[in-house]
């Protein structure tokens, strides 16, 4: 079995950003191989109208506090941005954080986002036929930066679509997101290896990332026998000044008897 990896998202709702902060050097302490935020404007859950801060602005906060941990977004929007001009921010925040960055990236789906800020919601098939012809224009200008990025920045693609999403991780992405029980990573998986099959890919190279339902160790147990090599959780604010990482330290605690 391959070393399982155990990854954080912080969500930045509900929140102000000294709560954030603290939660993000947290659970490097606790030794989270990864910290995650997401790319919203709004809250997914609370109030609607709660609290909440921009996704770019927070990965490069998260690239100059921490030290050890990677960083990425669960996920980045592939409609908010020119693919371009997103690759040139992130190449810098690539360079802020000496290397740690990963592309977490989808084709979008929360409207509200849309419809406040003025993209075009379009369908879910026009919105991943974006993604897919967007994210080799991304890759492209990385590969042109002036200072290059310090290393691979693996791009993960979260979804699990199975005509569409999962044909366009087969052929393009490093690691693949998603999220449910052992059984539903399962199904979406034999989905995955008959697309890599089809396109020629090795599926091994492919990072297979999940989130822990509840994190729970159960889950984490369940879905490690499915195959999955790592392992995310998420955690909301408790009030504006407070993060609960019992989760965290919870599952960290676990991983680090499976390492030995």
């Amino acid at each position: 079995m391959s070393e399982i990896r155990l990854s954080v998202q912080v969500r930045p709702q509900h929140a102000d950003y000294p709560a954030m902060r603290r939660a993000w050097l947290e659970a490097e302490q606790l030794g989270a191989d990864t910290v995650f935020t997401w790319d919203h404007f709004f809250p997914l859950t609370g109030d609607p109208n709660g609290r909440h801060l921009e996704c770019l602005t927070l990965l490069a906060a998260m690239a100059e506090t921490t030290e050890r941990a990677r960083i990425g977004a669960l996920v980045l929007c592939n409609s908010y941005r020119n693919p371009q001009y997103l690759a040139a921010a992130l190449g810098t925040i690539d360079q802020i954080s000496g290397g740690r960055l990963i592309v977490g990236i989808g084709s979008g789906w929360f409207q509200r986002d849309y419809d406040e800020y003025g993209y075009e919601f379009g369908t879910a098939a026009s919105r991943l036929r974006a993604l897919a012809r967007d994210l080799p224009l991304l890759k492209a200008r990385l590969g042109k930066l002036n200072p290059p990025p310090l290393g691979d920045i693996p791009i993960l693609i979260g979804g699990q679509g199975e005509r569409i999403t999962l044909r366009i991780v087969a052929e393009q992405a490093d690691m693949w997101h998603g999220f449910g029980d052992a059984d539903r990573f399962r199904r979406k998986d034999e989905v995955l290896l008959r697309h890599c099959a089809d396109v020629g890919r090795d599926p091994d190279e492919i990072e297979r990332t999940w989130g822990v339902p509840g994190g729970e160790v159960e889950q984490a147990e369940r879905l490690v026998a499915a195959g999955v090599n790592h392992l995310t959780v998420s955690v909301d604010a408790h009030g504006s000044d407070y993060y609960d990482m019992a989760p965290v330290r919870r599952l960290v605690e676990w991983r680090d008897r499976q390492r030995g």
